[in-house]
């Protein structure tokens, strides 16, 4: 999938599900947002671990997320490949095939203007 078509669709069905929503859900969706912000950690620092977790929890949705937030965060490519092996480390073989789909969503980001 690519980048616009993504985003577009996560945009889609985030706002149906939170239209659908209780209080208690609506309440994690906004501690999920908060979560990343500027704080004693950067927010820098929080999407690359973040990205960390989703591939070692083998999230492609999450990992296109924290992938399009490194983009905007102007990570290297070099910090992206230390993330990428502290994935790795952590998660061991069964990481390949999503780090492997980390890398081709990554070079489609930066073909996009």
């Amino acid at each position: 999938m690519k980048p616009k078509e993504f985003n577009a669709e996560r945009t889609r069905l985030t706002e149906l599900a939170l239209d659908k929503a209780n209080l208690n859900v609506k309440r994690f969706y906004s501690f999920d947002h908060a979560a990343y912000a500027e704080a004693a950690l950067s927010a820098r620092t929080k999407e690359l671990l973040g990205l960390v977790a989703s591939l070692v929890l083998r999230c492609d949705d999450c990992i296109r997320y924290h992938l399009g937030q490194c983009k905007a965060l102007q990570i290297s490519d070099a910090e992206l490949q230390e993330t990428f092996a502290i994935a790795l480390l952590v998660g061991g073989s069964i990481v390949i095939p999503h780090h492997r789909r980390a890398i081709e969503y990554w070079e489609a980001l930066k073909e996009e203007v």
